[in-house]
C-alpha cells in the first residue's frame, strides 16, 4: 500500500461496504439486529484471503524458530458448542463479564468502562472568580477519544465561554470521583444507574428438555476448545513440545454496546494459536511471538505507523496472565490514539491445570529423553478475522484526484477540502496488496456490440479464471468499468481493443499508476503471475 490514510471516517467506509458488496447488516430486510453483521461477495472473499494468509504463515509454513528450525504448529477445528463444565473450569462462568450502567430514562445501556463523563474548565475565571466548569458524557474506547469527542459536543457558545484550552479530564463510570454525576450520553442528565457486572456468554439449550441440566453456551473464544484436545493431540501427532495449536473459527460474545462498525461485534471469527512450551522457556517463546507477530502484520501492507505494541498494565491482566502486550492499530475512530488488534498472552499452564483438576484426566506433559513430567506454559497470539479485515479496508482506502483523458500524469492524493485541480477527477480506490484484493484481474472487451471484441476477450477471460479470481464485465464505458475496480481494489485491468484482432495484443492497466501496457497474450500469465506475486 503506497500511502497511509486514516482519514476516511466510519460511516464513508461503512458506505462503500454496501454499495460494493463487501459487508451488510445482518438481517437488514427487517431492520437489521444490532452487532451482527454478513460478509457479501467481496467480503468473504477479502476475508478468506485473509485467513489463508494466517494458516499458511502458522500451520503451512510456520516461523523458524530461534535455533533455525521450523516450529510445529499443527491445526484445530473445535466445536462451537462443548460441555458446559468447560465454561466452569475456565472460570468464564463465574467472571466473564464487563460492567454495565442502563441509562433510566432512554433505557439504553453501555459499558460502565467506556462509559465517559467529560469535564472542560474554562482558562480564565469569571466576574466573580471562578472558572466555568461543563460537564459532557460521551462513549469511546479511549480517554483521548472521549475528550475530542466531548470537545466536539461542545456548542459555539460552550466553546466561548470556555476560551481557548480548556482543561479537560474524564472518568469512566468505574472511576468517577466522589460527587460527580453519572451522566447518560444520550440525554446528558445524571440518570444511569450504578455499574453491576452482565456475563457476555450467549446461552442455548442442548436436547428436547429446557432446564439446568440441559443449558449450554456458544463459544466466547476458541482458545478452550484447543486445550481440551491438547492431550488428544500430542497422543496422535507425534508433536514435541514446544509445538502449537492453530485454530480458526467462529466466537460469540453478548457485547453490552457492540459498535464502529465490525470492530466489536457479537458473532465474529477468532485466529488463535497456543503455543506449548517449557515453563523455564516461556519468556523466550513470549518475546518470540510478539515479534513474529507484528512482521506478520506488516506483511499485510499495514504501514508501521499505524502500528504499535502496548503492554497491559498490571490492574489490566486477565487472572490466568503473568504478561500480555497488544498489537495496536490506529483506527479512524481512534485516531490520534490506536485500538486493538490482537493479544500475544502469556497464560501461564493456568488452562490445562484448570481442565486437568475439572476433568480428572491427566494432562502433563511427558519427556521421553529425561521422564520428567510438567504441565507445559502457554503464549498465545489471538487475534479476531472480522477485526483484521476492518484494519486491511481502512488501510487500503484511497482517494485520489486522477487525470482526465488526454491530460498527462498520474493520481495524486486528493487534498481533504480542496476542489479538484483543473483536467483532473476524484476517484476513490481499495489499494489493497494483490495477494489479499478479492478479485486479482478483470477482462474488459471495449466494446460490447462487437462480437469479435466480445469472443476474444471471453476467450482470455476462459484462459485466466482457473489460476486467479478474474472478473468479466463488458457493461457501460470502459472508463466507468476501470474506476469500478478500483473501488473493489482490483490490482489489474485487462482490455481488448481492435488491435488485439490484429496483434494478438491486449492493454494492462495498473490499479494504482493507472499506467497501460502491451502485452502478447501468449505472455500474459506470465507477465501476470510476475506481478501478482
Amino acid at each position: 500500500m503506497n500511502s497511509t490514510n486514516n482519514t476516511v471516517s466510519l460511516e464513508t467506509l461503512t458506505s462503500l461496504c454496501k454499495r460494493r458488496g463487501f459487508v451488510f447488516q445482518s438481517s437488514e430486510i427487517y431492520g437489521g439486529i444490532n452487532g451482527f453483521w454478513d460478509y457479501g461477495p467481496l467480503g468473504i472473499q477479502l476475508k478468506n484471503n485473509i485467513r489463508d494468509e494466517w494458516w499458511k504463515a502458522m500451520v503451512e509454513c510456520p516461523p523458524l524458530g530461534p535455533d533455525g528450525d521450523p516450529l510445529q504448529i499443527v491445526g484445530l477445528d473445535s466445536s462451537i458448542i462443548q460441555n458446559p463444565q468447560t465454561w466452569v473450569a475456565s472460570g468464564h462462568v463465574g467472571g466473564f463479564s464487563d460492567p454495565m450502567v442502563d441509562c433510566k430514562a432512554t433505557k439504553n445501556r453501555y459499558r460502565a468502562d467506556q462509559c465517559w463523563v467529560v469535564a472542560f474548565e474554562s482558562s480564565e475565571a469569571g466576574e466573580e472568580g471562578h472558572h466555568l466548569r461543563l460537564e459532557v458524557a460521551v462513549e469511546a474506547d479511549a480517554k483521548e477519544v472521549a475528550i475530542e469527542t466531548a470537545r466536539e459536543k461542545l456548542s459555539k457558545k460552550e466553546k466561548k465561554s470556555l476560551g481557548d484550552n480548556p482543561a479537560a479530564v474524564a472518568y469512566t463510570q468505574m472511576d468517577l470521583p466522589d460527587g460527580w454525576p453519572r451522566l447518560s450520553p444520550a440525554t446528558q442528565e445524571n440518570t444511569l444507574t450504578e455499574p453491576r457486572e452482565f456475563n457476555l456468554m450467549f446461552e442455548t439449550y442442548v436436547g428436547a428438555i429446557k432446564n439446568d441440566e440441559s443449558k449450554a453456551y456458544l463459544r466466547p473464544e476458541t482458545a478452550q476448545g484447543i486445550f481440551l484436545n491438547y492431550k488428544n493431540v500430542v497422543d496422535t501427532s507425534r508433536v514435541k513440545v514446544p509445538f502449537g495449536i492453530a485454530q480458526i473459527g467462529k466466537a460469540f460474545r453478548n457485547e453490552v454496546t457492540p459498535r464502529n462498525f465490525i470492530f466489536r461485534s457479537r458473532e465474529f471469527e477468532q485466529m488463535e494459536m497456543e503455543w506449548f512450551c517449557h515453563p523455564d522457556e516461556s519468556q523466550k517463546w513470549f518475546n518470540f511471538w510478539k515479534e513474529e507477530r507484528m512482521k506478520w502484520w506488516e506483511s499485510l501492507g499495514i504501514e508501521p505507523e499505524n502500528l504499535r505494541f502496548r503492554d497491559h498494565d498490571a490492574d489490566e491482566l486477565a487472572h490466568y496472565s503473568n504478561a500480555c502486550v497488544d498489537v495496536e492499530y490506529r483506527y479512524p475512530f481512534t485516531a490520534p490514539d490506536f485500538g486493538e488488534l490482537e493479544g500475544i498472552a502469556h497464560r501461564g499452564c493456568f488452562d490445562l491445570t484448570q481442565h486437568q483438576e475439572a476433568s480428572r484426566q491427566k494432562l502433563e506433559y511427558l519427556e521421553a529423553e529425561t521422564g520428567n513430567r510438567y504441565l507445559p506454559n502457554v503464549i498465545e497470539p489471538a487475534s479476531g478475522l472480522t477485526r483484521a479485515v476492518l484494519v486491511i479496508l481502512c488501510e487500503a482506502y484511497r482517494e485520489e484526484w486522477v487525470p482526465k483523458d488526454g491530460v498527462e500524469g498520474g493520481p495524486i492524493a486528493a487534498e481533504p477540502g480542496q476542489p479538484t485541480p483543473e483536467g483532473y477527477e476524484s476517484r476513490v480506490v481499495m489499494k489493497f496488496l494483490p495477494k489479499l484484493a478479492p478479485v486479482k484481474v478483470a477482462v474488459f472487451p471495449l466494446l460490447k456490440n462487437r462480437p469479435e471484441l466480445v469472443v476474444k476477450a471471453r476467450e482470455i477471460y476462459y484462459m485466466l479464471r482457473p489460476k486467479w479470481t478474474t472478473f468479466y464485465d463488458q457493461a457501460g464505458a470502459i472508463g466507468r468499468r476501470y474506476r469500478r475496480q478500483d473501488e473493489v481494489g482490483t490490482p489489474y485491468c485487462v482490455t481488448v481493443d481492435f488491435d488485439s484482432l490484429q496483434d494478438d495484443t491486449v492493454t494492462i492497466r495498473d490499479r494504482d499508476t493507472m499506467e497501460q501496457v502491451r502485452v502478447p497474450i501468449n505472455e500474459l500469465e506470465t507477465v501476470l503471475a510476475e506481478r501478482l506475486g
